[in-house]
């Protein structure tokens, strides 16, 4: 199988319409504003976008970095198709390196999913290296209960006119392996296969504190998605500063 967002880059946003992105955008941009986090800012992971290019128009001087050449191609067109100026550059969450230092980096949407718990402390110290004094880091996670209780040993699936997205999921100890499967409609009305595999790992609370700590941010607050209580929460968002 092709590796997570080969495929799926082109199509993903449009498959997300349902997550309502200009609400959760402007919970950042709020969000941002009220830690007083500066103008200048990263998305680390930002697949093709969609929030680096909200915070943009919200008059925010943005980057976006991703380790998928097909998501940042996406990322890239769309930004250009919106009259926005942004730098996108290729990294990786667990061996980033940013070409300059920011007021602020979000990394939304599952990115540290994507990483097994023993990386966690070096991705985040690699952070704090691309922080300004006292900048503003900010991600999330989808929570345990999410990934264990929804997602483990389910089938997603979306059907539509020109395509259709499979995932099987299964959990295996401490993460959750996606079998991906796209059917793409062509020009003559049949269809194209593309198959991928997605990991993402469960991380408890204290495990990302614990690594939080050792990296030197001082956690400002937890809360569920959208500021929700994050107990019963779909996604817990660590908001936490440079030491």
């Amino acid at each position: 199988m092709a590796k997570a967002y080969t495929h799926l880059a082109e199509w993903f946003e449009y498959l997300n319409d349902d997550c309502d992105y200009p609400k959760w955008s402007q919970y950042f941009v709020e969000g941002l504003k009220e830690l007083g986090a500066g103008n200048k800012g990263l998305e680390l992971g930002c697949g093709s976008g969609a929030f680096t290019r909200s915070l943009a128009k919200a008059g925010f001087q943005m980057s976006g970095a991703d380790s998928s050449p097909e998501m940042l191609a996406k990322a890239e067109h769309l930004a250009r198709k919106a009259g926005l100026k942004i730098s996108f550059f290729q990294a990786d969450a667990a061996t980033f390196r940013a070409p300059e230092k920011y007021d602020f980096i979000l990394a939304p949407n599952d990115v540290y999913n994507y990483l097994p718990p023993e990386k966690l402390a070096v991705s985040f110290k690699h952070v704090r290296k691309s922080l300004g004094s006292e900048g503003i880091f900010w991600f999330d996670v989808s929570s345990p209960y999410k990934l264990c209780e929804k997602v483990a040993d389910t089938i997603s699936a979306d059907d539509r006119e020109e395509v259709t997205y499979l995932s099987f999921n299964r959990r295996e100890k401490n993460r959750i392996q996606m079998d991906v499967t796209l059917f793409v409609r062509r020009q003559d009305g049949a269809f194209d296969r593309f198959d991928e595999t997605h990991t993402q790992y469960i991380h408890e609370e204290a495990e990302i504190m614990a690594a939080l700590s050792e990296a030197g941010f001082e956690v400002l607050r937890i809360e569920g998605h959208l500021g929700e209580a994050k107990e019963g929460s779909d996604r817990f968002n660590f908001l936490c500063r440079k030491k």
